[in-house]
């Protein structure tokens, strides 16, 4: 679907351009080196003051106008992913083993166009900060450029993000106010018990027979201890002993991954979880470490921000192209640590529902849909001309 706004159309080709050559050249977390340099000349050519090695590898841009004290931030990612492509495209991955498999080139492109726009014909009041972050995959980018002072050296009173989004007709956007992405947080837990012949397994203490009670006990933990208006997911993914055949094993390790979309719920899986191993442990004379890690927080959008970005959103493609109170998503996104610092909001736009648009994210069939550039880059321009509306 075209936009209804006309603003970034004649940059489509140079932000097709740019996402097929940061598509080429997919680099990992901390490791954007040439993709942040792109970023930073475009910034500079556009006579846009330009700050580099923010959290490392990321990038701002400042951009003013007039008068006027209110400051937006409009972030995007830059960080490829651990996939080997499996695309045959022209602009498929030069680098073995990496590939942008989540569309953070096309997200940086579509800001880039932003910036171009609004350096060369923008009508705002304000300030504009581009915030390209690094290493957002696994959840340290954002609190890199925080921890190097982002938001006091930049100061911004709110601040936006796009994510590209499979299943989601192209160029529909969705959004609500709450959580909108889920926390991801990871665990480990250590079963000792004592190992012994299989053939005498009254002599030893079986690990396994303990972990396999920790696995099926754990799946009472959202069904029988959350309020079911509550959100959480609990998955085992790995189970590993270090016995063999004939052998019952004196330890085993399960290792696995939650969701929640709020932190006192994180709070419960997490206490709950270690009393459930504990009790189960202690039945059947087990000893246990358990290790728990807060990788990502909920991703929750303010109320005001949100309606703000909806409102934009009908603006560029039309009311009825807008999901204004969508269901949240149980995947994670750093940005939520900016939304802990600041009001602001986290939107999907549509990559599309068939083809490679509708590949899944994390795919190494995936391909950010090329049709939704100008409709991300229009939106970043609304956005910025009617938050920062000149008096």
């Amino acid at each position: 679907m075209p936009p209804l706004t006309q603003h970034t159309e004649s940059l489509y080709d140079y932000m097709r351009a740019w996402r097929h050559d940061i598509h080429r050249h997919p680099e990992l977390a901390f490791e954007e080196h040439r993709t942040a340099g792109i970023v930073a000349d475009q910034l500079e050519s556009c006579g846009i003051e330009t700050h580099r090695g923010i959290g490392n590898t990321g990038v701002v841009g400042v951009l003013r106008r007039g008068t006027g004290k209110r400051a937006i931030g409009l972030r995007a990612d830059m960080d490829a992913l651990l996939i080997h492509e499996q695309n045959d495209f022209a602009h498929c991955s030069t680098e073995a083993g990496k590939m942008h498999a989540c569309g953070h080139d096309g997200h940086t492109a579509m800001l880039l166009g932003a910036a171009q726009y609004l350096a060369d014909h923008g009508e705002f009041d304000g300030t504009v900060v581009f915030i390209f972050q690094p290493a957002e995959e696994h959840g340290e980018g954002a609190r890199a450029m925080l921890a190097d002072g982002l938001f006091e050296r930049f100061p911004v009173d709110d601040v936006y993000a796009i994510h590209n989004f499979p299943s989601l007709e192209t160029g529909r956007f969705a959004v609500r106010p709450g959580s909108m992405m889920a926390a991801e947080d990871n665990f480990e837990i250590t079963i000792d018990g004592v190992g012994c012949h299989a053939a005498m397994p009254h002599l030893g203490r079986d690990p396994i027979v303990t972990a396999s009670e920790i696995v099926v006990a754990m799946q009472s933990l959202v069904a029988r201890t959350l309020n079911p208006m509550d959100h959480a997911v609990v998955s085992f993914t790995e189970f590993v002993t270090n016995g063999t055949v004939n052998v019952v094993p004196s330890q085993v390790v399960l290792k696995g991954d939650t969701r929640s979309l709020t932190t006192a719920v994180q709070d419960h899986v997490e206490s709950t979880m270690e009393r459930i191993v504990a009790g189960v442990c202690g039945a059947h004379g087990a000893e246990y470490r358990f290790d728990y890690r807060r990788n990502f927080v909920p991703t929750v959008n303010t109320a005001a921000e949100a309606q703000i970005a909806a409102r934009v959103a009908a603006r560029v493609v039309g009311a009825d192209e807008v999901v204004g109170d969508s269901r949240p998503v149980m995947t994670s996104e750093d940005f939520g640590y900016m939304l802990q610092a600041k009001p602001g909001a986290y939107i999907l736009l549509g990559n599309g529902v068939e083809g490679i648009g509708g590949c899944s994210l994390h795919n190494p069939n995936y391909d950010f849909n090329d049709d939704i550039l100008r409709i991300g880059a229009d939106f970043w321009v609304e956005l910025v001309q009617s938050e920062l509306a000149a008096a």
